[in-house]
C-alpha cells in the first residue's frame, strides 16, 4: 500500500499555552521532504514544545499542524528524545518490540530490527540489556528504534546532550545515514558545531517565537535578527544541562 502523502509539513500560528505560561505563540513552519533543520535558541526558547507539537505529543492551544493539508497526525514520522526510555529487554527487542507496536510482524520484523542495529553499529550489543548500554549506545539504540520504521521525517531533541565526544560523533554520523535514506531531520540542540554541519537551514526561537530562519551558513556569518545575534555571541542564557555550546 502506498503511503499518504505528508509533506508539506505546515504549522499555522501555533501556539501553546502550558500551566498559564506560553511555550510558543502564533509560529507558522514549513517543511519539505529531504529537509535538515536545526532548531536553535536560548533556554526556554520552546525548542523542545514545537518539535512535540509537530509531532503530536502536545495539542496546540490555538493554530493547527497540517501534513500534507491533513490535520490527521502523520504515521510515518518517529521522534527520539533527549533521555530516551529504555525498555528492560535486549537491544534487539526494544527494537522489535516498537516495530510490533507498529504492525510489523513475523520474519520481517526481526529483519529490520536487526539492519537497523546494523546500521547504527550496535550488531554486537544485540543480545545486551539496553538499560545496561552506555549513554551513547542508548541513544544509538533509540535512532535504530525510530528509524527501523522508516519515518520520512525525524524529529530529535537534543540528540547529542550530555554524551562525550566520541559518543556525539557516532550520533552524528548515524543522524547524517538517516537523512541520506531520505529521511527530514528535525532537530533541537545547544551544540552549534553540530547544527551547522549537519543541518541544511536554522530556526532560531526566542522567547516562544520564530524570529528568524535562514540558511545555515547565513544564519552564522550574518544573523538577521538581533535576538539571533546575541545568541551566538553567548549574550543570552544557555541550557545549563547540556555543555557549554561550540560553533568549532
Amino acid at each position: 500500500m502506498a503511503s499518504a502523502p505528508l509533506f508539506p509539513l505546515e504549522a499555522r500560528g501555533l501556539t501553546v499555552v502550558l500551566g498559564g505560561h506560553t511555550a510558543i505563540e502564533r509560529i507558522d513552519f514549513v517543511l519539505d521532504a529531504g529537509a535538515r533543520i536545526a532548531v536553535l535558541g536560548p533556554n526556554g526558547a520552546g525548542k523542545s514544545v514545537l518539535l512535540r507539537v509537530l509531532h503530536g505529543l502536545i495539542a496546540p492551544s490555538a493554530g493547527e499542524v497540517l501534513w500534507a493539508g491533513s490535520a490527521a497526525r502523520a504515521r510515518d514520522q518517529a521522534m527520539v528524545f533527549q533521555r530516551p526510555v529504555m525498555l528492560r529487554r535486549s537491544a534487539l527487542a526494544n527494537v522489535e518490540f516498537a516495530l510490533a507496536m507498529n504492525g510489523v510482524r513475523g520474519p520481517e520484523r526481526r529483519a529490520r530490527a536487526r539492519d537497523a542495529i546494523e546500521r547504527v553499529g550496535l550488531s554486537s550489543l544485540a543480545a545486551r540489556s539496553a538499560r545496561v548500554l552506555s549513554g551513547g549506545e542508548q541513544q544509538r539504540l533509540a535512532l535504530a528504534r525510530a528509524w527501523s520504521l522508516r519515518p520520512r521525517v525525524i524529529f530529535l531533541d537534543e540528540p547529542t546532550a550530555s554524551l562525550d565526544p566520541a559518543a556525539a560523533s557516532e550520533v552524528e554520523r548515524v543522524i547524517g545515514e538517516i537523512h541520506a535514506a531520505g529521511t527530514a531531520i528535525v532537530m533541537t540542540t545547544h551544540h552549534l558545531g553540530l547544527a551547522r554541519r549537519v543541518a541544511d537551514e536554522i530556526v532560531f526561537l526566542h522567547e516562544g517565537r520564530l524570529t528568524e530562519r535562514t540558511a545555515v551558513e547565513r544564519f552564522f556569518n550574518a544573523p538577521q535578527s538581533p535576538e539571533a545575534a546575541r545568541f551566538l555571541k553567548g549574550e543570552l542564557p544557555w541550557n545549563k544541562s547540556s555543555p557549554e555550546p561550540s560553533a568549532d
